[in-house]
């Protein structure tokens, strides 16, 4: 490892500490030629997870986006925060078992939806509502039937 300070290519490491659960090694680095010691960290390279959207362009997973429509399916609904953070957690950890490097949007919103369902009617019928694009009331009142039918 290169020292930050006078640029010394090699530097030695004094003490390794794992961190952050084991996911990262934290080393504790000193140059020999300047005295100067530094902090370095080690973590494996995670290739991001595309979406592949309905128009097939593909963009980086991003949790928050998950989550924030699920809050906005939530809104003024009696669906704590902590729920509404389960349903992302559990959606990640589907994504982690599956090992994937793309994902339709529609497994991410159909899961969801499967999600919702189970939580609060209310803000699964939103989320379907923006997520299957509904054209008419037609549509609405389908996806209300199907859920009494459920029942």
């Amino acid at each position: 490892m290169r020292c930050p300070y006078c640029k010394f290519e090699d530097t030695k490491v004094i003490d390794s500490r794992a961190s952050n659960e084991g996911a990262v090694i934290r080393r504790r680095r000193q140059c020999d030629p300047c005295g100067r010691r530094f902090t370095t960290y080690e973590k494996v390279e995670e290739i991001p997870l595309l979406v592949v959207k309905k128009d097939q362009r593909r963009e980086p997973y991003e949790r928050n986006k998950a989550l924030q429509g699920i809050m906005k399916a939530c809104e003024k609904r009696p669906v704590s925060i902590e729920q509404q953070q389960s349903i992302a957690d559990d959606l990640e950890k589907l994504l982690d078992e599956k090992d994937l490097r793309e994902i339709r949007s529609a497994e991410i919103g159909e899961f969801i939806m499967e999600k919702l369902s189970r939580i609060d009617q209310v803000a699964y019928v939103r989320f379907a509502s923006v997520y299957r694009e509904f054209k008419d009331l037609n549509h609405f009142m389908q996806e209300v039937k199907a859920l009494l039918g459920k029942k």
